[in-house]
């Protein structure tokens, strides 16, 4: 393994970890201002002045400059960002971490087995295989058994 994947995989692990920990916070959030879109919302901002304040410290600021030049439909990166935490604040009061957690990666595993086969946005396909297939039923039978 490549120190590169290596430094891949702690980063994506860590972040991993970081929803699971932001899943009850923003649900905690949510019951203090007594709304899960609020609870969202104020994430959200929270999130974005924390990246504007480490996009002008590591001298990258420019780039918010560029954000005329994309495809809109680029942006939509956003929206379903903000949909997903709304679900999850949602979700964690009735379901639980664990749960919600489990079903958020299930849902990120069947549209990631679909987008590597159909290989948009310029990636490279991945052919569904019977392995990857039965990944992502065993995620499916660990949400289950969550709830059992």
């Amino acid at each position: 393994m490549t120190y590169p994947t290596l430094i891949a995989l702690v980063v994506t692990v860590c972040g991993g970890a970081a929803v699971a920990l932001q899943a009850p916070i923003n649900a905690a959030l949510a019951d203090g201002l007594r709304s899960t879109i609020g609870a969202a919302a104020v994430s959200f901002a929270v999130g974005l002045v924390a990246l504007l304040v480490v996009l002008v410290l590591t001298g990258d600021g420019a780039a918010l400059g560029r954000v005329a030049s994309v495809n809109p439909w680029l942006l939509v990166g956003g929206f379903l960002g903000s949909f997903y935490v709304w679900s999850i604040v949602f979700a964690v009061p009735v379901l639980g971490v664990l749960t919600a957690i489990s079903a958020v990666v299930l849902g990120q595993l069947l549209a990631a087995l679909v987008l590597d086969a159909m290989g948009p946005f310029g990636l490279q396909a991945i052919e569904i295989t019977w392995q990857r297939v039965a990944g992502v039923v065993l995620v499916g039978a660990g949400l289950i058994l969550s709830k059992l």
